[in-house]
Formats: structure tokens, C-alpha cells, sequence
């Protein structure tokens, strides 16, 4: 006869669940709904007053060169912070995979940045490349490369773009190996008979590995979307001419400086419809490349 497990107490299942569900409706639902609600008014910096404004806030904001730009810079960011902090994130999983010597403390250094705060590891990157006080920064200069990030739009997106992959690279690394460490030994033995490195590991490995490498795409354009506010904010606040100016932070440049709270709230909806396609986009035309 088949058991069967059963709970008798039927309230215990909803008070466990009962603290994620207060959380999400906190920090998300909340927020959302006051963003959505918010999104329609308009109002004067001081809050005094308010009126129903319905769909003027998002045609001002979509008419907008400065916003329209913004776009164009989170698009560079999304895609460079994406790339090379998967890109990079593989290749030290292979290497770690392949059994080096001190690979323990070799995968555990790589695990360190995840734990840094986006304040503290944009800190670290200024303290490198900060045209002043940086150790890199001053050597450049030095060699006659006119390197000032503060002053030059490229330079400022190449920085940011470089920070905040390095933040990620820990939390794809992680990922990654744990993938390349599930795959049978076996399997691999046998390719071994008749392809290269290389070939085995993009004809054999890296398919086997594909749920792994589109769950962690979705997660890293999230990322780059909305969790890279810290570094930006930290190295360049923006800068210079809105060179580094991302979408989330132009909600809050918009929101918290200019007290536009329409026009900010808007762009949190706007930014929020932005992510979803950009993931439905994802599961709809990209898993079709992954194999379970």
C-alpha cells in the first residue's frame, strides 16, 4: 500500500508562508502600485498640490531626448555588463573545472566580490583608476593617455561598465561551476576519444549547461537594470553629461533631485514594462536553444 504524507494542521502551511508573502506585498506589490498610482498625478515639488493628469506623464517622458538617451545608455550598459561578466564568469569556471593547482582557494577568491557592497566595490575601482589618486589612473596619465573619467563620457561608461561586471562575475562563477561540476564524468571521458578541448567543450559541455547559462542571462539583465544604481552612483553620480545616466538612475535623478514625482514614477513604469518584455523575449525565443 502507497503512503501517503499528510499534514493534518492546515494553518501551518499559510504561517509559513505567511512572512514571504508579507515581504513581497511590503517591497513590491506596494511600491508598484504607489509607482503605477503615482505615474497618472501630477504634482508641485512642495506636494501641496495635485491633479489627475492620466497619460501625460508617459507622453512627456517618451517625448524626452534626455530620457530617449538614457535608453540608449542602458542598452550599452545592459548588453557590455551582461557579456562580460558571463563571458568572464565561464572562463574562470573552465579553468577551475579543469583541476589547477589550488583550485579551492582559487574558486574561493572568486566568490569574495559577490559579498562587497556596489558602494564599497565602486570605491575599490575609483581607488584604481581615479585619474588623481588612482594606480592605474596615474599611471596612464603618465604614458600620455588623457585619462579622466570625470571629464570624458567613453572613459566614464568604460568604468561602470567594468565595476559593475566585476560585482557579478562571483554570483555567474558560482553558477557556472556548479554546473560544469553535474556534468557526468563519463560523458566527457568519451568525448575525449576523438574531439579536442575546445570542441568537446562547445559541442558537449556547453549544451549540457545551457539551462544554467539562460537562467543566469535573465538574472544579469535584471541586474544591470536595476542593481547597478549603487556603482553608478558611487563612481561617476551620472556623469558627465549624463554619459552614465542608466534608466534606473534617471527615476532617481528625476524623483529625488528634481522632485518630478510624475514624471519619475512614469519611468519606473516604463522601466519595469521594459524588463518584462525584455524577459518574455527571453523565454520566448532563446529557450528554445536550451536543452533539460
Amino acid at each position: 500500500m502507497r503512503r501517503r504524507v499528510i499534514f493534518p494542521n492546515k494553518v501551518l502551511p499559510y504561517l509559513l508562508l505567511a512572512p514571504q508573502i508579507a515581504v513581497t506585498l511590503v517591497f513590491f506589490l506596494w511600491p508598484a502600485g504607489q509607482a503605477v498610482y503615482q505615474s497618472v498625478l501630477l504634482q508641485d515639488p512642495f506636494g501641496l498640490r495635485t491633479q489627475v493628469v492620466w497619460l501625460e506623464n508617459f507622453t512627456v517622458v517618451l517625448t524626452d531626448p534626455l530620457y530617449l538617451d538614457s535608453f540608449r545608455v542602458t542598452l550599452i550598459f545592459s548588453t557590455a555588463v551582461t557579456g562580460l561578466s558571463m563571458g568572464a564568469a565561464l572562463l574562470f569556471a573552465v579553468v577551475a573545472d579543469t583541476g589547477i593547482r589550488g583550485a579551492t582557494t582559487y574558486r574561493t577568491l572568486l566568490t569574495w566580490p559577490y559579498a562587497v557592497a556596489p558602494a564599497v566595490a565602486a570605491s575599490l575601482w575609483l581607488f584604481i583608476f581615479h585619474p588623481s589618486i588612482g594606480l592605474l589612473g596615474r599611471r596612464l596619465r603618465q604614458v600620455g593617455i588623457a585619462w579622466d573619467y570625470k571629464l570624458n563620457g567613453n572613459q566614464a561608461l568604460l568604468l561602470v561598465i567594468l565595476a559593475a561586471s566585476w560585482k557579478q562575475v562571483s554570483y555567474n562563477f558560482l553558477f557556472f561551476f556548479a554546473g560544469l561540476q553535474a556534468i557526468p564524468p563519463s560523458v566527457i571521458e568519451a568525448a575525449s576519444l576523438d574531439t579536442g578541448p575546445a570542441r568537446r567543450f562547445w559541442s558537449i559541455a556547453f549544451p549540457l549547461i545551457s539551462p544554467t547559462t539562460f537562467f543566469l542571462l535573465v538574472v544579469n539583465v535584471v541586474y544591470a537594470f536595476f542593481d547597478t544604481f549603487g556603482v553608478i552612483h558611487a563612481l561617476t553620480g551620472g556623469g558627465p553629461g549624463k554619459a552614465t545616466e542608466t534608466l534606473i538612475y534617471k527615476v532617481y535623478t528625476d524623483g529625488v533631485i528634481n522632485l518630478d514625482l510624475g514624471g519619475s514614477s512614469a519611468q519606473s513604469v516604463i522601466l519595469m514594462l521594459v524588463v518584462v518584455i525584455l524577459t518574455a523575449i527571453q523565454f520566448r525565443y532563446i529557450e528554445r536553444r536550451v536543452h533539460y
